[in-house]
């Protein structure tokens, strides 16, 4: 279960990345006119739930690993996600 701390962010960057990387490809999508408003918001709410459990996810290994500042840092985050 335990992972070394570099493959720890390794994990926590590129799962942070990827879901930046497609929600900037749908948003580009709109700006260029490919989408109208209501393709992209439909685009993107599907993106929320694989967001939110990418984040708790993250959160949940860097508390299992005692990183607590980055945990922390997380909490806002996470808790925001799960509001919206």
């Amino acid at each position: 279960m335990f992972m070394s701390d570099p493959v720890l962010f390794a994990f926590s960057l590129l799962d942070t990345g990827a879901v930046l990387f497609l929600l900037v490809i749908t948003l580009s999508d709109l700006e260029c006119d490919y989408l109208n408003a209501q393709q992209c918001c439909s685009k993107l709410n599907l993106w929320v739930v694989p967001k939110l459990a990418a984040q708790c996810l993250t959160t949940l290994i860097l508390l299992l690993h005692a990183h607590w500042v980055l945990a922390l840092f997380n909490f806002p985050m996470t808790f925001y996600l799960a509001y919206e």
